[in-house]
């Protein structure tokens, strides 16, 4: 196992979670595409070709990640783990936990089982219209707080965190669940309620997607053996735990500390 940072062109870095000659993890940041879409057209940074560059191999997405979720992203480094690692997800063999704060106070724990249909990029030719695909997400609510601001009817604003873990892998699949059931995940602007997602911006400063994969475990493609990848929340995302009183409620190696974050930028 290699930990190590990743230079990045624009002087941030990506960590680097897990590296060998089969597979490497990152933590990608909030913001960060993982590849080229129609959908960005302006973006000019994306994972794949920034960690490419550095590892200097070819890469093999496996999975992806939403452009504001933060969190543990996976690529193979060559086609047999690949495969190998495509058929464990489709076979719901590799167990994904994220971290999100939604609006309102859901039940302590659920299951979302809600169908959905799949999405396009605009490139691909719009939203899509295909027939519904099974989607299942488990959740369970580990904090809540209630601020004394108005931003629906009531006189006040409700908030949880939760931890998610997607049984399946459709597009946007936990963004969608969540607003489903009625409490959509602060900081989405497709999915969720900009009354919201604005109160956070301008009360706490927090203008991301609040949405991080936080652990991802699995076998090893090539040997069997278990994998715990971790990607620790960060930046916005955990000074808004801290300022909740919420840091407590989750295991200490999914908060990073100010040491971690302090690295270095390329010159």
């Amino acid at each position: 196992m290699l930990l190590r940072p990743v230079p990045v062109q624009n002087g941030r870095v990506l960590r680097v979670v897990y590296q060998d000659e089969h597979l490497v993890a990152i933590d990608k940041p909030a913001g960060l595409l993982v590849h080229r879409t129609g959908l960005d057209a302006q973006e000019r940074q994306f994972a794949l070709q920034l960690l490419r560059r550095q590892v200097k191999r070819k890469l093999y997405p496996v999975h992806r990640l939403d452009k504001g979720t933060s969190g543990v992203l996976l690529f193979a480094l060559d086609p047999e783990a690949a495969t190998a690692l495509g058929g464990m997800l489709a076979r719901q063999e590799v167990a994904k936990t994220y971290l999100a704060v939604v609006r309102g106070h859901p039940p302590e724990a659920g299951e979302i089982d809600h169908p959905l249909k799949r999405r396009r990029d605009e490139a691909e030719g719009g939203a899509g219209s295909s027939e519904p695909r099974e989607a299942k997400t488990r959740y369970r609510r580990l904090a809540t707080i209630e601020l004394p601001h108005r931003v629906d009817r009531y006189p006040t604003s409700r908030y949880a965190l939760v931890e998610l873990h997607p049984l399946t892998g459709r597009s946007h699949q936990l963004r969608r669940h969540l607003a489903h059931i009625a409490h959509p995940i602060i900081g989405d602007s497709t999915f969720g309620s900009g009354r919201h997602n604005r109160l956070f911006q301008t009360l706490l400063g927090c203008r991301r997607l609040l949405l991080a994969c936080v652990e991802v475990r699995l076998a090893h493609p090539a040997t069997g053996a278990p994998l715990t990848l971790t990607a620790p929340v960060s930046g916005e995302f955990r000074h808004l735990l801290r300022q909740f009183a919420w840091a407590s409620q989750v295991p200490s190696f999914w908060l990073s500390d100010d040491a971690a974050e302090a690295l270095p930028s390329t010159p």
